[in-house]
């Protein structure tokens, strides 16, 4: 057989777009930034943020996803959780911002049986970036925080980087710094 040398790479396709920034093709259906229909378990929330740079500046093309329970600890694939998709994707804009609208989420078991504090996962692409990176959103109001077995892991100097905080009657607001001072916390998955 002959030595065929290197090819040259691939794109996976015209659609792969559509599932990576749903809002620029109108494909809000398939992973948008809206994560609970109106019947959804859970109290309505939005999040709010910004992606920043080491220097503090917005990241205008980078993307966040999230994935999370409902209300009730429940996750989508769960029985009679039609209303609820709990994963979702936003593109940054110019400004680096971000907006999910969803529930705030309950309490489910960690990988041991005991209760994790209400949290959603999260992952940020950007630019520069070879893997994604993983972190998670806590909620400032939220007595649980102090029991969760993988907000413990986290240096207690650290650990603000991890947590929304009510900005208005509904929102929080949550901004991931990808590098510099007050960089986001992001664990090894």
């Amino acid at each position: 057989m002959a030595e065929r040398g290197i090819t040259p790479s691939q794109t996976v396709g015209p659609f792969f777009a559509y599932c990576l920034t749903p809002e620029a093709y109108d494909a809000r259906g398939i992973a948008g930034n809206e994560i609970a229909g109106p019947d959804a378990a859970g109290q309505r929330i939005h999040i709010e943020g910004r992606v920043l740079d080491g220097a503090g500046e917005p990241v205008p093309d980078a993307m966040v996803e999230i994935w999370q329970a409902d209300g009730e600890g429940r996750y989508p694939e769960a029985p009679g959780n039609a209303a609820f998709r709990g994963f979702g994707r936003a593109e940054t804009d110019v400004d680096g911002r971000f907006v999910f609208v969803t529930v705030k989420p309950g309490p489910v078991p960690g990988p041991d049986g005991a209760p994790q504090a209400p949290h959603i996962g999260v992952s940020v692409f950007a630019r520069g970036l070879l893997n994604r990176l993983a972190t998670r959103i806590y909620f400032a109001d939220e007595p649980a925080n102090e029991g969760d077995p993988v907000l413990a892991l986290v240096p207690a100097d650290r650990r603000e980087t991890l947590i929304a905080r009510a900005v208005s009657q509904g929102v929080y607001g949550y901004d991931v710094r990808l590098q510099g001072e007050g960089e986001t916390v992001f664990f090894e998955i």
